[in-house]
């Protein structure tokens, strides 16, 4: 699984998808495209935004629920706490000479 987060993170598009999906949550995914086209520019279809984002949910770094006709996307931190937690977990008390 954190292969999968690594490979999801590795990508500056799906970082700034990511970082919109911070800014605010439970996007479709045409809010998704119009952020990040007013942000950079109009260079990603919407089919490659649905593509970086089917990787960011394989990761399980979105998750996505239907409403209706909209599928919202909203951020999942969990892998990245757990990566965190592995190399950042409680520290050894230090002793004092």
């Amino acid at each position: 699984m954190a292969d999968d987060v690594f490979k999801a993170l590795a990508d500056p598009t799906r970082r700034r998808i990511l970082d919109g999906l911070a800014e605010r949550n439970s996007q479709t995914l045409f809010e998704i495209c119009a952020r990040l086209a007013s942000g950079h520019g109009p260079g990603l279809s919407r089919q490659a935004v649905s593509q970086h984002l089917a990787v960011l949910e394989t990761a399980g770094l979105v998750i996505t629920r239907r409403e209706g006709r909209y599928k919202f996307h909203d951020l999942n931190t969990e892998p990245l706490e757990h990566i965190a937690a592995r190399w950042l977990g409680p520290k050894a008390p230090e002793s004092t000479p």
